[in-house]
């Protein structure tokens, strides 16, 4: 079954795209993975240098916020991912 990932929106264009991937993993860590073997353009807009998320994006499993330790965060067969970006503007 795997683990469901909802794409967001600003992201989409990079994943063809589709709103939602599926993944296999145990960790979030392990699903942004293999999202980034199947879609390499989106590492760039996931991940600084140094292989943590970028500041502005955050995980949540199954409507529930993964942070502080998004990365290491357990997943189970048949979850949800949610990858959030904070957009600010005026």
């Amino acid at each position: 079954m795997g683990i469901s990932i909802n794409i967001h929106p600003n992201l989409r264009h990079l994943t063809n795209e589709q709103d939602v991937v599926q993944v296999n993993g145990n960790t979030v860590g392990q699903c942004l993975e293999q999202l980034v073997d199947q879609f390499p353009g989106v590492k760039s807009g996931l991940f600084a240098k140094d292989g943590t998320l970028l500041d502005y994006v955050t995980v949540y499993v199954n409507d529930e916020s993964a942070y502080p330790e998004e990365l290491a965060r357990s997943v189970h067969d048949s979850d949800e991912l949610y990858i959030v970006m904070m957009i600010a503007g005026g």
